[in-house]
């Protein structure tokens, strides 16, 4: 199934929109505090997108682009994507809003760092996405795992894409 995904605004009827996912009882499923700094900081672009049903934001993610001059985790250097916060409403979970919103990142080209939530390993894995060698000083109690598209290996791999 085809969704449509969009960059949301930053503004208050987006706050509202996302009190929605609070009012659900999933207390790390919260990007309002994100959204309330972008709209005091004014942020010329939203890194939130968002898939609706009707009316209804049901699903979003947080999307960052990290320049390259950040990157510790890809060869050759380059900017990258830093996926933050894949959500779903209860009841719109496991019909492929999740899947569409992971797809619509690979679709930049650029490879894809993440950290996966607690008991979402599997999704991460069905997506392609693959752990990546801890690194203490780096990774700072995280395990990030991460999206390689062709040509990209893991930095201070001797891994071939």
């Amino acid at each position: 199934m085809s969704y449509k995904i969009e960059r949301l605004k930053v503004n208050y009827k987006t706050l509202e929109d996302f009190k929605k996912f609070k009012e659900y009882g999933v207390q790390e499923l919260s990007m309002i505090e994100d959204l309330e700094a972008n709209i005091i900081e004014n942020g010329s672009e939203s890194p939130f997108y968002g898939i609706y049903f009707g009316d209804n934001l049901v699903a979003r993610m947080n999307l960052y682009q990290v320049d390259t001059k950040f990157n510790r985790y890809f060869e050759p250097p380059q900017d990258y994507l830093e996926l933050w916060k894949v959500e779903v409403l209860p009841d719109f979970q496991s019909k492929g809003y999740g899947t569409a919103l992971v797809q619509f990142a690979k679709e930049f080209g650029l490879p894809i760092k993440t950290n996966p939530r607690i008991k979402s390993k599997d999704f991460w894995t069905k997506m392609g996405f693959s752990s990546i060698q801890y690194d203490m000083d780096r990774d700072l109690g995280e395990n990030p795992v991460v999206w390689f598209p062709n040509g990209v290996t893991e930095q201070g791999s001797d891994k071939k894409a």
